[in-house]
């Protein structure tokens, strides 16, 4: 049977230029390389400039994408960014996205999931264009999470950073198998009732600024290793595939233990999981393109390649998707 799927067809991403290190952190914030390093795997994270907001980020990791895909912006229809720092409270990101790229008049708006967001704008974007809505969607992740930091917090403030990542998604006929190209299957899911967990402290219709991030972190590790692991069988299980069959795990980089405690808990070789963490740190939205091109650009990752990514974040938000390359 003849089916039309959402396939990745460019994958690209940006990093601001100013890298902050654990040592730098540890000048101003009483903190230490060991003790970030020890608890969250984190080495460095990089900064934007002031003068260098959200879009910028994202349109050059769209840039990027378009090139990977032998795309131009003229070619793109469809626009979503998943950010929780977007450059104004309104127009959406994906407009001035849309403007700075110089695309055509089309589809753009913003998602809202925090650290899931990627993951809820694949499923929105698959959405058009494989019900042929859009021929060229560009999927962008793109976070400054640097600046709704409390610096006098050490437990979060060491933990996020910024970037951007992108993906160009275009339709591709398939046949209704597990061995289609594109998009194979998603699950995603949200326990408002644990939005105290983790949420920013402030905005427009409550304290009129942006406010700080806010999280307990033991309260997020449990939940995010059994929740990001019931996702991804859901995921696999909407996909057809068993999880052995899964050539590469691209999970948000929060955190080294999560990651390392969803493996544990699915029984995942752990050659086949992508970490940038160490380099990147938490970048929210930003993490799962930024490790996608990082492991396709050194070889690891290659076309035809049985791909999942996944991700939690406030709300509670969680989710995964399943795409062959």
């Amino acid at each position: 049977m003849s089916v039309i799927r959402s396939a990745v067809t460019g994958v690209g991403s940006f990093l601001p230029e100013k890298i902050v290190t654990n040592a730098d952190l540890a000048k101003f914030v009483d903190t230490s390389d060991e003790w970030i390093v020890e608890r969250t795997g984190i080495r460095q994270r990089h900064q934007a400039r002031d003068d260098e907001p959200t879009s910028d980020l994202a349109v050059e990791a769209a840039r990027r994408a378009l090139a990977d895909a032998g795309k131009t912006a003229a070619d793109v229809d469809l626009i979503i960014v998943a950010t929780t720092t977007p450059d104004q409270t309104f127009p959406a990101t994906a407009a001035i996205v849309q403007r700075k790229l110089g695309a055509p008049v089309g589809i753009a708006f913003d998602v809202q999931a925090v650290c899931s967001g990627f993951v809820y704008a694949m499923s929105v974007a698959d959405g058009f264009v494989a019900r042929g809505m859009a021929r060229c969607a560009l999927v962008i992740g793109a976070e400054e999470m640097t600046r709704l930091m409390d610096w006098s917090d050490r437990t979060t403030c060491v933990l996020f950073g910024d970037g951007a990542g992108a993906f160009v998604l275009e339709p591709r006929e398939g046949q209704g198998t597990k061995a289609d190209q594109g998009v194979l299957g998603f699950a995603l899911r949200c326990d408002g009732s644990k939005g105290d967990m983790l949420y920013v402290d402030g905005g427009p219709a409550t304290t009129g600024t942006v406010g700080h991030l806010k999280m307990l972190g033991n309260q997020v590790f449990r939940h995010a290793v059994v929740n990001i692991a019931e996702a991804i069988v859901g995921a696999t299980e909407a996909a057809g595939v068993e999880i052995p069959e899964i050539d590469w795990f691209v999970p948000h980089q929060a955190n080294q233990r999560i990651i390392r405690g969803v493996g544990e808990r699915l029984g995942l070789d752990e050659d086949k999981v992508v970490s940038t963490v160490a380099l990147h740190a938490n970048t929210s939205a930003a993490s799962i393109p930024l490790a996608m091109d990082a492991a396709i650009k050194d070889g690891r990752i290659k076309r035809g390649d049985l791909v999942v990514i996944e991700a939690m974040g406030g709300g509670l938000t969680w989710g995964a998707c399943a795409f062959r390359l």
